[in-house]
């Protein structure tokens, strides 16, 4: 199966790989274009089989290679005004239009296309591609991944290359996160004795009103100097989506929400989680004066950790030779190149697109970003084969 870079991505855009639902149809296509080629992959399944990340080795049987790693899941489309089918590339006006054309199957594509060139220039240091699933729901895929590939004998590689949107920029640090499912568990009683019971709602708000209260602090406080170059330079507290209540007059029984926090570099993830825990045993133990069987539960479902800019890092040095980008750029999302490099990876991030199109209705990559990508991609193959 011989297809080239924008064939690829054509492919890859095609399968609906949203993170709600399976990604197995794209793996069963990258396994096959793969194993085409006499290159065997890895599949790394999700507990319940209905997902799966993929990684493969080019090249050489020794350490010192380089990783391509991207994720496979998109965002939804749902209630998105598209004035093209999302899960087709369609090219007008020099922008290649599509659900993860930019974030990030562009990239995927790209690494795919690496494949067949690398062994035809017989490359002397090995390349290995690293796919992932559920990135966009807080790169839980990718950690199994990983450590698949360390504890499995797979040859070490020293560079890590994350292919999220960059302008194809050299970018050297993200913020970490945490985030929590939240149940807040009230005791119902009518609105006319609301002193008796215990609203889900109203005291899940005093949480709310608590993460007001500390992003305000911290974006009074003097950025910190790896915090400095962020947007914005302090670490952010969020909730998005809240569900909760019976009727009108029926203190809530039950309240849930996200809860999210965006750390910058540098600030102990531990900390903001010991701070989050006690806050939330001061709420519950207000809610259980009341009514003994009120509470809450907070359940993690994801945790990222920062990438911490390095001191002459392999990965930082390799890329910005090959894109001649030397100034500093740090993004607020975050990517599994904090997960590579806290297990002892040396990773950045870079890749073709703006992350301003990622999850938009019409998202789109420039084809020049495309054609950008797909340079660096052939001289990153010419310096694995030097």
């Amino acid at each position: 199966m011989s297809l080239d870079a924008r064939a690829l991505m054509d492919r890859l855009v095609s399968f609906p790989t949203v993170s709600r639902d399976s990604n197995l149809q794209l793996i069963d296509f990258v396994e096959g274009y793969l194993d085409d080629f006499g290159v065997k992959s890895v599949r790394v399944p999700n507990e319940d089989g209905t997902k799966a990340a993929l990684y493969a080795h080019i090249g050489p049987e020794v350490d010192g290679g380089v990783v391509l790693s991207g994720h496979t899941d998109v965002v939804p489309v749902d209630g998105q005004a598209w004035d093209t089918d999302p899960f087709t590339v369609t090219e007008r006006q020099g922008r290649l239009y599509g659900r993860g054309t930019c974030d990030m199957k562009g990239f995927d594509a790209l690494a795919l296309s690496a494949v067949p060139l690398a062994l035809q220039k017989g490359i002397k240091r090995p390349l290995q591609i690293a796919l992932s699933y559920d990135e966009e729901v807080g790169c839980v895929g990718a950690p199994p991944m990983i450590d698949h590939m360390v504890s499995h004998g797979l040859p070490r590689a020293d560079t890590v290359l994350v292919g999220e949107p960059s302008m194809m920029k050299v970018v050297t640090g993200h913020k970490g996160g945490i985030g929590y499912k939240m149940h807040f568990r009230g005791f119902e009683v009518h609105s006319s004795l609301a002193p008796t019971g215990v609203s889900a709602i109203m005291m899940a708000a005093k949480l709310i009103n608590w993460a007001n209260e500390v992003n305000a602090e911290n974006a009074d406080k003097t950025p910190s100097e790896l915090a400095a170059d962020f947007v914005p330079p302090y670490t952010t507290l969020h909730v998005g989506v809240i569900n909760g209540g019976t009727a009108h007059n029926i203190t809530a029984k039950d309240c849930l929400f996200g809860f999210d926090f965006r750390i910058v570099p540098g600030e102990d993830i531990g900390a903001w989680q010991a701070r989050f825990h006690a806050k939330l045993a001061e709420i519950e133990a207000e809610m259980k004066a009341i009514r003994p069987e009120a509470g809450i539960t907070a359940e993690q479902y994801f945790h990222v950790p920062g990438l911490v800019p390095e001191d002459s890092g392999k990965a930082e040095t390799l890329v910005r030779q090959l894109t001649g980008d030397n100034a500093s750029h740090v993004v607020s999302y975050g990517t599994e190149a904090g997960q590579f490099q806290e297990r002892g990876y040396s990773a950045v991030i870079c890749g073709p697109g703006d992350i301003a199109q990622a999850h938009q209705p019409n998202e789109y990559i420039t084809v020049d970003q495309f054609r950008q990508g797909k340079a660096f991609i052939a001289r990153l193959v010419d310096k694995l084969a030097e």
